[in-house]
């Protein structure tokens, strides 16, 4: 557990996520009904590769909350869109631009590419080079 700015970062383990998200959802006394944000990030090349971030708050006691999990390339972790519907779409921004898979997601299919795209972006091993790369910027005047 670490605290910066009063904000407290909790690292767990995946596959406690769900149990661990609704805990601190429905206790009267916490009452984390909002999912801020959700997101990826890659590590590449450690192992386990991704981590996924979970931003709560809480209205009630006006505090925030991070949660941490890592998940390695070829795993999946369990959605939290049945504690907060929201999570669909932050989801399926992570699955899209990373590669991370969501188990028990309602529609986890691309968010921002197109169909038939290969590869996610984000990751630290997506090529930034190609036939188009390699000429010289020179802007309009």
């Amino acid at each position: 557990m670490k605290t910066f700015r009063n904000e407290i970062t909790v690292s767990i383990l995946k596959k406690e996520i769900v149990e661990i998200c609704r805990f601190l959802h429905s206790d009267p006394d916490l009452q984390y009904h909002l999912l801020t944000d959700l997101c990826g990030l890659d590590h590449f090349p450690q192992t386990p590769r991704f981590e996924v971030v979970y931003h709560l708050c809480s209205v009630k006691t006006n505090q925030r909350l991070r949660l941490k999990t890592r998940v390695g390339e070829s795993e999946s972790i369990v959605s939290v869109e049945s504690v907060w519907r929201v999570a669909n779409w932050y989801e399926r921004e992570a699955y899209d631009l990373l590669g991370i898979s969501f188990e028990n997601h309602s529609d986890l299919r691309r968010i921002m590419l197109w169909d038939g795209y290969e590869g996610h972006p984000l990751r630290k091993d997506f090529p930034v080079e190609g036939p188009d790369f390699d000429k010289p910027f020179v802007p309009e005047v």
